[in-house]
């Protein structure tokens, strides 16, 4: 499979996550390459609903966030709940299964940068 089959196949895949959860919605600001070969920067623009969550999923990187208003939870395997508000920010390894919840009465929004592997999924679902 060609290099723009494969960016076509991941924009897919990524948009099908999001449109699995109707609370979530994920918009891609920019990308470009970093200074990892195969690695690419992604910033994100996310917004979880009051009482969603964003569904157990991994990424191919690793995502560094900003809470830029509203309240929630992320939840990593393997580690406690971790509470964030506005003006936290957070950090998830790569690969790791995650799920953020919106434990507030208005949106969460966060703002992400996801450094990836060039030409995977941004978002893949988690048992």
């Amino acid at each position: 499979m060609s290099k723009r089959n494969w960016v076509a196949l991941a924009a897919l895949l990524g948009a099908a996550l999001c449109a699995q959860n109707p609370g979530l919605q994920r918009t891609i600001v920019t990308r470009g390459d970093t200074t990892v070969p195969g690695r690419e920067a992604v910033i994100v623009k996310v917004e979880l609903a009051p009482g969603a969550s964003a569904g157990r999923h991994t990424h191919p990187g690793e995502e560094i966030s900003y809470v830029s208003e509203g309240e929630g939870e992320i939840l990593m395997e393997g580690k406690a709940p971790l509470k964030v508000k506005a003006g936290d920010g957070f950090v998830i390894p790569g690969g790791t299964k995650h799920d953020a919840r919106n434990t507030g009465t208005q949106p969460l929004k966060l703002v992400a940068v996801y450094v990836v592997e060039k030409g995977k999924p941004l978002a893949t679902p988690a048992p």
